[in-house]
C-alpha cells in the first residue's frame, strides 16, 4: 500500500510547482519599420566609410526581415550577411566573438559564418529580438562596426518599448 502512494505524493509535491510555469510566453519581435532602420543605419554607417555592402536583419528565430544590398556591392554579400546575423542569433553573441570556434566542429556546419560582422539586437541589454549581419567591407571588425551603428539607430527606442 505504502508503494502505491509514494507516486501520488510525488505528483502532490510537484504540481504546484509545474503549475507556476506560465501557459504562454509572450515574446518581443522586431517590427518591420524597425528592422529596416536598422538595415539602412548599417549601409548609411559603411558609406560613410566609402564601403558598399550587404545587409541582413532576421528575427530571433533567424528569419529573415529584411535584407538590403547597396548599389555595387558584390552579391555574395547577401548570403554571407544572412548567415552572419543567423549566426549571431542562434548563439546570441556578436561573431567576432566566435573566431576561434571558427575551425571547430560547430564552425563548420552549414549555415554558419564566425567572423566578424554579425550582432544580436537586444532590447533592455538581454531579451534578443533579432540579429544583424553586415557584409562587404574588406575586415569584419568594420562589417561589425556598420551593424552596430545600425542598431544603434533604434536601440533608445527598443529600450523604451521594454
Amino acid at each position: 500500500m505504502f508503494k502505491k502512494l509514494i507516486p501520488l505524493a510525488l505528483i502532490a509535491v510537484c504540481t504546484p510547482a509545474l503549475a507556476a510555469e506560465p501557459m504562454v510566453i509572450q515574446v518581443k519581435r522586431l517590427s518591420l519599420d524597425t528592422a529596416l532602420k536598422i538595415a539602412q543605419g548599417s549601409i548609411a554607417a559603411c558609406r560613410e566609410k566609402g564601403i558598399q555592402i550587404g545587409v541582413t536583419v532576421v528575427d530571433r528565430d533567424g528569419t529573415v526581415q529584411v535584407t538590403l544590398r547597396d548599389t555595387i556591392a558584390a552579391p555574395i554579400t547577401v548570403p554571407i550577411s544572412e548567415q552572419k546575423a543567423r549566426t549571431a542569433v542562434n548563439f546570441n553573441a556578436a561573431t567576432s566573438a566566435m573566431k576561434d570556434r571558427a575551425n571547430s566542429p560547430i564552425g563548420r556546419i552549414d549555415g554558419l559564418v564566425m567572423s566578424a560582422g554579425g550582432v544580436p539586437i537586444l532590447v533592455g541589454g538581454s531579451a534578443l529580438a533579432g540579429g544583424v549581419g553586415v557584409s562587404g567591407a574588406p575586415a569584419g571588425e568594420t562589417d561589425e562596426e556598420c551593424a552596430l551603428a545600425g542598431v544603434a539607430k533604434v536601440q533608445e527606442d527598443l529600450d523604451l518599448a521594454m
